[in-house]
């Protein structure tokens, strides 16, 4: 049997009488009406079947599954698809089975009623992005419209941004957009953090003018490439940290996104692991460390960097990482005769497509851990790096050698 196209209409709080003649049309000439029951009490005139339905988006597909050939409207609030039921049914049934008009999201409404455009703007929705992440993001943003909670309400959302030390928006709360009780608030970040607001709000953030694009104490710190002594290292040890320039290039070879999972193993301070974490926001980095000593400094530099998707493991490899996330990326450093054992065993916990890296410094673990991987990928790149740094003497300028240092790095097929 053929089923009418399902129509997903967006209604706003002016209900059905804000809605176009066509859509109104579609509205009217509905057989089933499935709706929140806000949405619903807008069509209290219809003859159709009203079928209440709240965050259940299952409890739709069912009853539209179990419609037959009748005509279907599924009635949602602002635009369907923007955080809405829409993507969700579409995904579940099929794009074909539905035809979605929408109404002005309360996110254009609260962009309009503030004067900001918002076709540059960071969006996010906190019933489905976690607050830290959405933070991390809004450091660099422009502008910023956040669909709040009541778990991560205005102020709550205003404090974890002053705790970041993200300083520098001027901040809106539109409450009850639409509604005869609509109203906004302008303030500081500081004065917002104080203040409750009503549970259907958008916050806003706009970045001040003339501001750097980062907290003050943070110049300086970069994504990747760090000067070493920005990282605490243990006094007797010092000068076993990866170089900033060695670590660069290691990073590169990593090819880490921003969702990735990565491994550092023999982490040491954590200069690798913290810089992964940098690039990989959304991510998880595991810093595999068996010195307490050195496992101790892996947490002080992940809060110098500020980085929360760093977890610090304290044990040898490969015991300590059972049970951890298959790694998109690992990164092995090392000087013992284990190395070559541990890059074996590493690359076959990475996912298709994985990529490793192994940081060594004598020809014998390079060619250990080159026959190794050439056996596991058949195609393993191996860099030698030899630096050397500038520095004044009196009126000349001298170099600094660095200890040469081998990268080798390889695919996973």
């Amino acid at each position: 049997m053929a089923h009418n196209k399902v129509q997903i209409i967006g209604i706003g709080d002016d209900g059905l009488e804000g809605l176009t003649a066509g859509a109104r049309q579609l509205a009217d000439k509905a057989e089933v009406l499935i709706g929140a029951r806000q949405t619903l009490a807008a069509a209290a005139g219809s003859k159709a079947e009203k079928v209440e339905i709240g965050g259940d988006l299952d409890a739709i597909v069912r009853k539209i599954e179990s419609a037959g050939g009748k005509r279907v409207v599924v009635l949602t609030t602002g635009d369907p698809l923007f955080y809405g039921t829409a993507r969700y049914l579409c995904d579940r049934l099929g794009k074909d089975r539905f035809e979605v008009t929408p109404h002005v999201s309360s996110m254009q409404l609260a962009f309009a009623r503030v004067k900001e455009s918002w076709d540059d703007a960071y969006l996010a929705n906190l019933a489905t992005q976690p607050l830290e992440l959405v933070v991390e993001k809004t450091r660099t943003a422009a502008k910023v419209g956040v669909f709040t909670t009541e778990a991560a309400p205005p102020n709550a959302v205003a404090q974890a941004l002053l705790d970041r030390k993200i300083d520098y928006f001027a901040v809106y709360v539109c409450e009850n957009l639409g509604a005869p009780d609509e109203c906004v608030t302008h303030g500081e970040l500081a004065e917002i953090a104080k203040q409750q607001f009503a549970p259907l709000n958008v916050l806003i953030l706009v970045r001040k003018p003339g501001v750097p694009d980062r907290p003050t104490t943070m110049i300086g710190h970069r994504l990747f490439g760090n000067p070493d002594e920005a990282f605490m290292q243990s006094k007797p040890k010092r000068g076993l940290l990866t170089p900033a320039e060695v670590r660069a290039v290691a990073l590169s070879l990593l090819d880490i996104g921003p969702t990735s999972t990565v491994w550092d193993v023999g982490a040491g301070s954590g200069s690798v692991a913290i810089e992964a974490a940098q690039i990989a926001s959304g991510g998880q980095v595991y810093a595999i460390e068996m010195d307490p000593e050195d496992y101790s400094l892996i947490a002080s530099n992940a809060e110098r960097f500020a980085v929360r998707n760093l977890t610090p493991i304290l044990g040898k490899a490969p015991e300590a990482w059972a049970g951890l996330t298959a790694p998109d990326a690992v990164f092995v450093g090392g000087t013992g005769r284990q190395v070559r054992r541990i890059a074996e065993l590493a690359f076959e916990q990475l996912r298709p497509g994985g990529r490793l890296v192994a940081n060594v410094g004598s020809i014998e673990n390079l060619a250990a851990v080159r026959e190794v991987l050439l056996a596991k990928s058949g195609d393993p790149n191996v860099l030698m790096i030899n630096l050397a740094r500038g520095n004044d003497q009196l009126e000349w300028l001298h170099f600094e050698s660095l200890h040469p240092t081998f990268l080798i790095s390889a695919v996973k097929k």
